[in-house]
C-alpha cells in the first residue's frame, strides 16, 4: 500500500493567487487628475504673464480695464459655475447606475445622469455664447487680439479657456450617446461620467481664479 503524502499550500502562495485589494484606485480616474495637473501649470504660465504685463503696463490696464463689461462677466460665470452643481448630481446619479429618468421629464427628483448632463451641457453652452458675444463686443471698442498687450494676453487666457470648456462640452455629448448605446450602464461607463467631471469642476475653478484676476483685480 502507498502512503499519499498531502502537500499543504503556504498561505504567501495564495496571496500570490490574489488580484489585487479592493482599495486600489481607479488609473482612468488617476491619469486623469495627473493630466489635469499638467494643464495646471500651464494655466498658470499664463496668469505670470498676465501679471508681469500688468506690473510693466499699469497705464494701459487703467486703460482698458474700464471697457470691460464686469456684470455681464458675473453673470456668465455664475452660469458657468452652477452648471458645477447640475455635473455633480448627475455624477451621483452615475454612482448609482441610474443613468436616465425613472418618471416624467417633470419629474426631476427621479432624473438620472443623462438629464443632469444635458442640463449642464446646455449651460455650459450659454457660457460660451456670452463670450462669443463679449468678444464681439470688445472687438468693437477696439480691443483685438493684436491691438497690444491688453489685448493679447486677455484672449489668450479666456480663449485658452473657452477651448477648454468646448473640450469639456464634447465630452459631455460622448458620455449623454453612450447612454442611448448601452443597455446596460456598468461601472466603467459611470467611470467615464465621473472622470468627466473631474475635467468640469477644473475648468470652473480655472474660470473662477481668471474672473477674479481679469474682472475684479483688473
Amino acid at each position: 500500500m502507498t502512503d499519499v503524502a498531502t502537500a499543504s499550500i503556504p498561505p504567501s502562495a495564495l496571496a500570490d493567487t490574489g488580484h489585487g485589494p479592493a482599495t486600489r484606485p481607479n488609473m482612468v480616474a488617476v491619469g486623469t487628475i495627473v493630466w489635469l495637473s499638467s494643464e495646471l501649470m500651464f494655466f498658470a504660465g499664463l496668469f505670470a504673464i498676465y501679471f508681469q504685463l500688468r506690473a510693466v503696463r499699469p497705464e494701459l490696464w487703467a486703460e482698458k480695464t474700464e471697457q470691460l463689461n464686469v456684470t455681464f462677466a458675473a453673470i456668465n460665470a455664475l452660469v458657468l459655475v452652477i452648471s458645477s452643481v447640475w455635473c455633480q448630481l448627475g455624477v451621483w446619479k452615475a454612482e448609482k447606475g441610474q443613468k436616465a429618468r425613472t418618471g416624467s421629464l417633470l419629474d426631476i427628483a427621479n432624473w438620472g445622469m443623462r438629464e443632469w448632463y444635458v442640463v449642464t451641457y446646455l449651460f455650459g453652452s450659454f457660457f460660451i455664447a456670452g463670450q462669443v458675444f463679449e468678444y464681439s463686443e470688445m472687438v468693437h471698442d477696439g480691443i483685438t487680439l493684436s491691438s497690444d498687450a491688453y489685448g493679447s494676453i486677455f484672449y489668450m487666457a479666456t480663449g485658452f479657456h473657452g477651448l477648454h470648456v468646448t473640450g469639456g462640452l464634447i465630452a459631455f455629448l460622448l458620455i449623454i450617446a453612450r447612454t442611448f448605446t448601452t443597455r446596460r450602464y456598468t461601472h466603467a461607463n459611470a467611470t467615464g461620467a465621473v472622470v468627466t467631471s473631474y475635467y468640469w469642476h477644473f475648468v470652473d475653478v480655472i474660470w473662477i481664479a481668471l474672473f477674479f484676476t481679469i474682472y475684479i483685480l483688473q
